[in-house]
């Protein structure tokens, strides 16, 4: 090896297979050794990352079939699946980032990736006194999605009615405890009684049921809002969004963020009511986090000292180690997680 030169470490990655039909299976990922340079070319800008914690978020899955005209792009078989994530700099050819910084943004399924900052909108961590994890939840992506999508999307009013779906998720607590600090009513609903059960006791919500005990969700909604509902933050889709539409009040606001109940499908569900959106002049409107970075700063101010003074919780299901990222990610699919869903790489 030529003085200077650095030496190759190994890289252990996840790789997505194929594009995926139907509903996602580990078996759709596996495992490739690789091997990596830990130093930045000469004038080049890109930084080398050692990645501590992995976000497994909804929309990567609908990024594991070949899209069209989408927001974002397909992931690309063969190759290391990507999202959000926290990782330290090892080295920098961007002079807003020096070796030893923290930051969060996109990045590998893998041990060791290589960036470009503005092409995967890498923020830097300055305040370290709450759990590095937490930038893949409530001080990222999550987090941002939540407040813009209550406070700027839904416009709420003190006293409105609020009612989220996946209200245990990532998303869902939050807007959950936003709706309650703005001093609103809210609902929430889960999949097992163990999330109804959170829902109440530790993230404040008014109420919550589990929708899988309902048979009829047109009715669970009317015993919960019998005067209708004013905010809806749609995470779900499909049967929950056509019963919801039955129970808006007018005027209503419906803020879509996601729709986990569609991305296995191959042919998504149909909604039925959406005469509704007319005869009650209610606005539905669809939004994505990145239009709203912008605001990133302004949220910190808000979040921070909320999560040290404990009056705004958060619950994480970790799972250690690469190797079972392909499961994890699997797993949100079933609602098999409680709360945000993170992979630890590394802990340091």
């Amino acid at each position: 090896m030529a003085e200077g030169e650095e030496e190759a470490v190994s890289n252990k990655q996840v790789i997505l297979k194929h594009y995926v039909a139907g509903y996602l299976k580990e078996s759709d990922m596996e495992f490739k050794n690789t091997n990596i340079k830990l130093n930045v070319p000469e004038g080049s800008n890109i930084v080398v990352l050692k990645n501590l914690y992995l976000s497994c978020d909804p929309y990567m899955r609908t990024r594991m079939r070949k899209l069209e005209g989408s927001y974002i792009e397909s992931f690309t078989p063969g190759e290391p699946i990507t999202g959000y994530g926290v990782a330290k700099v090892l080295e920098s050819g961007d002079s807003k980032f020096k070796k030893g910084d923290l930051v969060w943004g996109m990045t590998g399924w893998e041990e060791y990736s290589v960036a470009t900052p503005t092409q995967h909108t890498l923020f830097k961590i300055h305040d370290k006194d709450v759990p590095l994890s937490y930038y893949t939840g409530i001080l990222g992506m999550p987090g941002m999605t939540a407040y813009v999508g209550f406070y700027e999307v839904c416009s709420p009013k003190k006293g409105e009615t609020v009612f989220v779906s996946a209200a245990s998720g990532a998303v869902g607590q939050l807007v959950g405890q936003f709706a309650k600090m703005f001093g609103c009513y809210v609902v929430g609903s889960a999949g097992t009684k163990e999330k109804v059960d959170l829902l109440k006791s530790k993230f404040g919500f008014d109420e919550a049921f589990n929708y899988n005990e309902e048979q009829d969700l047109d009715a669970a909604l009317k015993r919960y809002f019998p005067d209708g509902i004013d905010i809806y933050f749609e995470n779900v889709g499909g049967k929950m969004l056509d019963a919801v539409l039955l129970n808006m009040k007018l005027h209503g606001r419906i803020a879509v963020c996601g729709m986990i109940s569609q991305y296995n499908l191959e042919n998504t569900e149909g909604v039925h009511n959406l005469f509704n959106l007319i005869v009650k002049r209610i606005r539905m409107e669809g939004f994505l986090v990145f239009d709203y970075y912008h605001l990133y700063p302004k949220y910190l101010e808000m979040i921070i000292p909320q999560i040290k003074a404990g009056s705004v919780v958060y619950v994480e299901d970790v799972a250690e180690g690469l190797e079972n990222a392909p499961n994890a990610l699997v797993g949100l699919f079933s609602g098999r997680n409680v709360g945000k869903q993170v992979v630890v790489v590394s802990r340091e």
